[in-house]
């Protein structure tokens, strides 16, 4: 099957007055139309990084990022701007993603007069938006400090459908919600990937979510992917010693059970190098 996002040998390295951060290193994956992908790790891992450079909002020092084979690493000027509509970004404040200045229906407005779309057709149209990420027709004129966490994050989600995306880069969307809120956004998100077709590449630290929402799992440390697979089979079966340590770490919901350690070694036979893009569970030595 031909990925819908293609990510090979990513690389990304900052230059600080203390030499240099290898914030992402050949990091590569793929990520099939309608899926789901967790990119997990502590802060720190790269993760976030990852989703930006996936997203084409920071360039990237080696490897590419190919979306319905285009390499976005490669565009410029026209071809880039149109690329935008295709991947979208919800970050995890949604209060600073937002123009403080502007109302909660020309927040949502915004990207489909960017498109072209006329003035009365895309209120109507996010007027509708609005509605579908349940926000009452009778906040539109509210600015974003009048509204709550939860409100905030629902306007961002409505931006980034304005745009028709195929792909979505969430990057920990829901960290800074209630739990109550959190549970909500999680459901939305659910109906909204079904009904669109969405794909979703998630980026989180918080395992209880990678369980309900990913299809498959990433996991990172220091730039690196160490392990990949099947969500099911990474969390009840890690391979790699760091993801047991992020599962032991995770909390218990019952503080009466004891969490049993997953198995200390792998089998022999799973260790793979990331070119070859498998779609089983591997892990890197």
């Amino acid at each position: 099957m031909t990925p819908l996002l293609e990510v090979v040998g990513l690389t990304k390295h900052f230059r600080t007055g203390g030499g240099t951060v290898r914030a992402v290193d050949g990091v590569s994956f793929r990520l099939a139309a309608g899926e789901t992908l967790a990119l997990v790790g502590e802060s720190g891992s790269g993760k976030s990084t990852v989703g930006r450079a996936a997203a084409r909002l920071i360039d990237v020092d080696e490897g590419r990022v190919i979306v319905g084979g285009e390499d976005l690493t490669r565009i410029t000027g026209a071809r880039l701007r149109a690329s935008r509509s295709t991947v979208q970004m919800i970050f995890q404040d949604p209060f600073a993603s937002l123009d403080p200045r502007f109302t909660l229906l020309a927040s949502i407005a915004e990207p489909m007069l960017v498109r072209g779309v006329a003035g009365r057709t895309a209120s109507g149209e996010a007027m509708a938006l609005m509605e579908r990420v349940g926000l009452s027709r009778a906040l539109s004129a509210r600015l974003p400090h009048e509204l709550s966490g939860g409100q905030r994050q629902r306007i961002c989600i409505a931006r980034a459908l304005a745009a028709e995306p195929k792909i979505i880069v969430a990057d920990e969307p829901t960290s800074a919600l209630d739990v109550s809120v959190q549970a909500q956004v999680l459901a939305l998100l659910a109906e909204l990937q079904e009904e669109r077709g969405l794909t979703f590449l998630f980026i989180t630290h918080d395992l209880a979510i990678v369980r309900r929402i990913a299809h498959r799992v990433a996991v990172m440390r220091g730039g690196r992917l160490l392990e990949l697979g099947p969500a099911d089979a990474v969390l009840r079966n890690p391979q790699h010693e760091y993801t047991r340590a992020l599962l032991l770490a995770a909390p218990v919901p019952d503080p009466t059970r004891r969490r049993q350690a997953p198995p200390p070694t792998a089998p022999s036979g799973w260790e793979a190098t990331w070119s070859e893009f498998a779609p089983g569970h591997w892990v890197a030595r």
